[in-house]
């Protein structure tokens, strides 16, 4: 048991595996986005190349998450049973040939299959990180970390933007279009990082080298005594627990909302400023920026005051009522605005709503039930990028789309008042 005179080396011991640990997966989870998202920039080429319709793109977008989902949980436990340094190795590894391969797709059929497969090689990498992390930092802890780590997905759009729109510039050096450099340059780093874990990441805090003895054994009661308040549940009751079908319902409407705008948000800025490929890569890193900066201030805020629920929700409503503004967007300014005030409060949500979602399980049942939290919620991730581009073919704008969303987003955030600690 860590007595209160030494919490201040328990603190100490935290920050230092926070430094050592966030950066690196901070740095994994960029790529993993990137790999994720950078359809929604080769789209401003490839739909033309190929003759696809925004149904047919988004379509394609989405499917990426239907074999997720169906891998997810059983990627997660093989994650906690096998030890994450060698399975994210994998994962990281595979997503990365399969991205790259995204550059011989020529028919609608290829790329439905490409991004399912996609999906398939990612499938068990985002909650295998989180079941990481809880081995690694206390529920006290957690909001302010998973927040830091997440916020590589809004700096995945701050900067895969211009890169993006710069790698679209290439278009016909060596025979290539510029979506198919995109795809190329953009699959590689996954490859060569997943074999850099192999080399660098500790599976646990007694595996760490770069912790002194005492370091090791204070972070490790730490974490004995957090994991002293948790159930430990067999995979099979996790699937059955209440607590997480209602988790997983309120996260469903965040991928829809996350995706829904992010593959089809440099196609929003294109229409609304007529720009340059380059110029729309700049305009798309401000939402995501705001996003991060929020996500930090929110999730730290969170761990201060130890609130959970309203931290989801308000920035929920946030998130919502920006995409309610976008929906009357008369120009870019207001169109960029509207997407940041969207953008800022969804990223918010994060941090808390994991923090929460890992409050009250371990071992492997946690495993199974963070797998299961994000895999059906991610069935989000194919719904909005689908519903967006359905309602812009049949009503050739996105207004109706993001309203639809924005609807969605709200109407699940009111669930978080329902979630029980002792279910």
């Amino acid at each position: 048991m860590i007595r209160a005179s030494e919490a201040p080396a328990v603190t100490f011991v935290l920050a230092k595996a926070r430094r050592r640990l966030i950066p690196f997966l901070f740095l994994l989870y960029i790529v993993a986005y990137l790999d994720r998202i950078n359809v929604g920039f080769a789209a401003l080429q490839m739909n033309q190349a190929l003759g696809f319709s925004a149904t047919v793109y988004g379509f394609g977008a989405g499917i990426f998450f239907l074999s997720y989902v169906l891998f997810e949980i059983p990627s997660n436990v093989i994650l906690a049973k096998v030890g994450a340094r060698l399975w994210i190795a994998r994962i990281m590894i595979t997503w990365g040939l399969v991205s790259s391969a995204m550059m011989f797709v020529h028919s609608a059929s290829g790329f439905y299959t490409l991004r399912f497969l996609l999906g398939l090689a990612e499938a068990g990498f985002f909650p295998g990180i989180i079941f990481y992390l809880t081995r690694w930092f206390p529920a006290r802890e957690r909001a302010r970390t998973i927040a830091a780590f997440m916020t590589a997905t809004l700096i995945a759009g701050v900067i895969g933007g211009p890169i993006s729109g710069a790698l679209l510039s290439l278009h016909g050096a060596g025979g290539l279009a510029g979506w198919q450099w995109l795809f190329v340059l953009e699959g590689v780093p996954s490859i060569v990082l997943g074999v850099v874990v192999l080399k660098v990441l500790a599976e646990r805090p007694e595996d760490a080298t770069w912790l002194t003895d005492v370091e090791r054994a204070t972070l490790v009661a730490c974490l004995r005594d957090d994991a002293g308040a948790l159930r430990h549940e067999t995979t099979a009751a996790a699937l059955r627990n209440r607590r997480t079908w209602l988790l997983a319902a309120i996260y469903f409407t965040i991928p829809v909302t996350l995706y829904g705008i992010g593959f089809f948000l440099p196609q929003m800025l294109k229409t609304a400023s007529g720009s340059s490929d380059f110029i729309v890569g700049l305009l798309s890193a401000v939402p995501y920026a705001a996003g991060a900066i929020a996500m930090v201030i929110v999730g730290r805020h969170s761990d201060r005051t130890g609130e959970r629920r309203w931290h989801v929700l308000v920035p929920a409503l946030v998130s919502a009522t920006g995409l309610a503004l976008s929906a009357a967007s008369t120009g870019i300014a207001w169109s960029v605005v509207t997407l940041s005030i969207a953008m800022l409060g969804l990223a918010s949500m994060f941090g808390p709503f994991w923090a929460l979602t890992t409050s009250t399980m371990g071992g492997v049942g946690a495993a199974a039930s963070i797998a299961l939290v994000n895999s059906v919620g991610n069935t989000g991730g194919f719904v909005g990028p689908y519903l967006v581009g359905k309602i812009n073919d049949e009503t050739h704008s996105f207004a109706l789309g993001l309203l639809a969303v924005a609807a969605m987003l709200a109407a699940g955030a009111t669930l978080v008042l329902f979630v029980r600690d002792d279910a």
